[in-house]
């Protein structure tokens, strides 16, 4: 049928053709580049199936021609429908779209119809070839509704087995070509029903495509005999079905459009949402003083990661006393922190969110999706709340991590679909972590140096004291002496004397151990086993742990390296903490009526590496520190109960650090205390 509107048609649908290959060249997006690929088959169907001038390709004579156009109009609308329901399946290592296999039986079908048998369906058992690629096509489809994320399963089932026995109803009465008609009716309504519902508002870009599928589609009541008797009305009808594909190819564009003024819209709103968090971090001032204090911020540094960031849950673990914990925590129910600090306890330090260790959250960027389960225990208490992974943004040390921030729980904004986690809403945060870390490390480094001084200033002040003490205490032992010889051993003053005596020479005991203290010997520096030098200590003092029924033990990594230190300064490091520790756990335990048990009189050495340093750790089951920053000042209080440290812990911090070395001190949990030894590995 010649009819000048349906050229008009074909013009201004081929010249809006250019429009989605450059949408699609600007833009990179696949559903625009199968839209194009759809109305390009769109106009190859419209040169085949209607006269055009002199040209009338759908005569009997070119059965190619018209199983090229009905083979484009059916290929066409699968790509309107893939493009808006890209659903896949799984085939082996392969994931397959839906689009494929149920194009395939639609495409033979075609052929057979048109090009093998020319629209005439044999008799007989061949007949049967249309029924079995129909059922097919359905099987796939229905499977292809069920899975689109689109629309509710029901839904997408219910309208595949709609259109099946629809189709199947036309292949019957009407014939394989009527039965096609209403497959390319089934896909251009569904493709109008998923405009909707993808896109979810009432613009001016679904509401044409929408309209425009739905007048494409109108070819199925060409069955009606109201207008296949009455050629006005045909004509009719056909010519809302051209138009019906130009409003469609608009309203596409003008989706299009809108599409990337949405995607501009939410770029610039996260941008913003990023400018604001990063000004809330900036504003959050960092103690510098001391580890506890910085330490103590943890639970300010959560509450405004979920005040500002996109995640409502966040806890930040630290790494102190060579385990992890968690210092602080917002959005997560206490039973949830409760059981996630006791898993970080758990966690080693050298196999913690190391390089490669943990899939990248998004591209370009440090976050990581971080699997607990490795460190969970049988029963564990995170798995029965089922916290069982969280994305984690690690504290890089030079040697091991020092902690990280856990995000869990992403914010969904309210009637709307939840928005793909991207790398500039994860940066803010890694920012913030950063900057922890480099503030955390100063504070580290800050702390060793005022030790550095403290213990340079406490050997000038011991060479001080023991110049200035010295001499008047070796005239009073002079002459203490001197009367202790002349005075009868019955004499009622002699026993002034010797106290004199006694506290003279412990006074010259404590100037010996200044005189230590200022002049610590740091030469003869050599690569010393740990190993053998713990061993030679425990079967030494073994005999002495016995004697005062304290249970020692001894446990060193089989992997030990050597460390560089002077072996003189080590040993007498070590000795100083042991007698500290047996020192400690008699006082816990010393007045009591009844006998302690076994474990609650314990010394150990626990002797282990992390990266190049090698720690040597000295606890007790004794009391705990009042103040760990300050157990290694001369003269304070370092116990609960009271005691003085005097000066053998000072003393070991300064061989310590004359070894290139570092002595800290740490509470236990539940009960007792520890003293860490660390030293560079050779």
């Amino acid at each position: 049928m010649a009819d000048p509107y349906q050229l008009v048609a074909f013009l201004l649908t081929a010249l809006l053709l250019p429009a989605f290959g450059h949408l699609y060249l600007r833009f990179r997006d696949s559903r625009t580049l199968l839209w194009f690929l759809g109305f390009l088959l769109a106009i190859v169907r419209m040169l085949t199936d209607y006269k055009l001038g002199p040209w009338n390709f759908y005569e009997a004579g070119h059965p190619w021609m018209a199983t090229t156009g009905e083979a484009a109009s059916q290929l066409g609308s699968a790509l309107f429908l893939a493009s808006l329901s890209p659903a896949r399946f799984r085939l082996g290592r392969l994931n397959v779209l839906y689009v494929i296999p149920f194009v395939i039986p639609l495409m033979i079908f075609t052929f057979l119809l048109d090009a093998v048998f020319r629209g005439v369906v044999p008799a007989g058992p061949l007949s049967a070839v249309f029924s079995v690629l129909g059922l097919l096509a359905v099987v796939v489809g229905f499977f292809w509704g069920i899975d689109n994320e689109s629309t509710p399963p029901w839904l997408g089932g219910t309208i595949c087995g709609a259109a099946g026995v629809f189709g199947f109803w036309l292949l019957i009465t009407k014939g394989p070509a009527w039965s096609l008609t209403s497959v390319e009716f089934s896909m251009r309504m569904v493709t109008a029903l998923l405009v909707i519902m993808v896109f979810r508002r009432l613009s001016p870009g679904v509401l044409l495509t929408a309209a425009g599928f739905t007048a494409w589609s109108l070819t199925i009541f060409q069955l009606a005999p109201e207008i296949v008797a009455n050629s006005q009305n045909g004509e009719i009808l056909i010519r809302f079905v051209v138009m019906g594909k130009v409003v469609a190819a608009l309203g596409m564009i003008v989706l299009a459009l809108e599409d990337q003024l949405s995607i501009n819209h939410a770029a610039q709103k996260r941008e913003r949402r990023a400018r604001l968090e990063l000004e809330a971090y900036s504003n959050l001032v960092l103690s510098r003083r001391r580890i506890e204090d910085f330490d103590n911020q943890a639970e300010d540094i959560c509450q405004t990661v979920v005040k500002h960031s996109r995640f409502a849950q966040a806890a930040l673990l630290l790494r102190s006393a060579r385990q992890y914990h968690v210092a602080g925590a917002a959005g997560f129910s206490p039973a949830i922190v409760k059981a996630l600090d006791t898993l970080a306890s758990r966690i080693p330090g050298e196999l913690f969110l190391a390089r490669g260790s943990a899939p990248s959250a998004v591209g370009q960027s440090q976050t990581v999706r971080l699997d607990l389960e490795p460190w969970m225990e049988p029963g564990d208490d995170l798995k029965r709340l089922q916290f069982t992974s969280a994305l984690a943004v690690p504290m890089a040390g030079r040697t091991v991590t020092e902690g990280a921030l856990l995000l869990a729980g992403m914010r969904v904004e309210r009637g709307k679909r939840p928005e793909p986690l991207r790398a500039d809403d994860l940066l803010p945060v890694e920012m913030l972590i950063a900057r922890l870390q480099s503030v955390r490390s100063q504070t580290m480094m800050l702390e060793k140096l005022v030790d550095s001084e403290k213990f340079a200033g406490l050997g000038q002040l011991a060479s001080t004291v023991t110049q200035q003490f010295n001499n008047p205490l070796t005239v009073i032992l002079g002459y203490a002496s001197l009367l202790e010889e002349k005075l009868p051993v019955e004499a009622p003053d002699r026993r002034g004397v010797e106290a004199i005596l006694s506290e003279a020479r412990r006074m010259r005991a404590t100037l010996d151990s200044l005189s230590r203290v200022a002049h610590a010997q740091s030469n003869q520096i050599a690569a010393i086993s740990v190993s053998e030098m713990l061993a030679d200590l425990e079967e030494l003092y073994r005999s002495e742990f016995l004697r005062r029924s304290i249970e020692f033990r001894v446990n060193v990594a089989s992997t030990l390296p050597r460390v560089l230190c002077n072996a003189q300064q080590l040993r007498q490091a070590v000795l100083h903490c042991l007698q500290f520790s047996m020192d400690a756990v008699e006082r816990e335990h010393r007045g009591r009526s009844t006998p302690p048990s076994s474990s609650e009189r314990a010394v150990r050495i626990d002797a282990t590496v992390e990266g190049n340093r090698v720690q040597i750790l000295v606890a007790h089951s004794g009391p705990a520190f009042s103040h760990p920053e300050r157990a290694f000042d001369p003269f304070v209080s370092a116990q609960a109960a009271g005691e003085t440290a005097g000066l053998g812990l000072s003393f070991c911090a300064t061989l310590l650090r004359d070894n290139n070395g570092h002595a800290s001190a740490v509470n236990l949990d539940p009960r007792g205390a520890a003293i860490i030894l660390e030293l560079q590995a050779a």
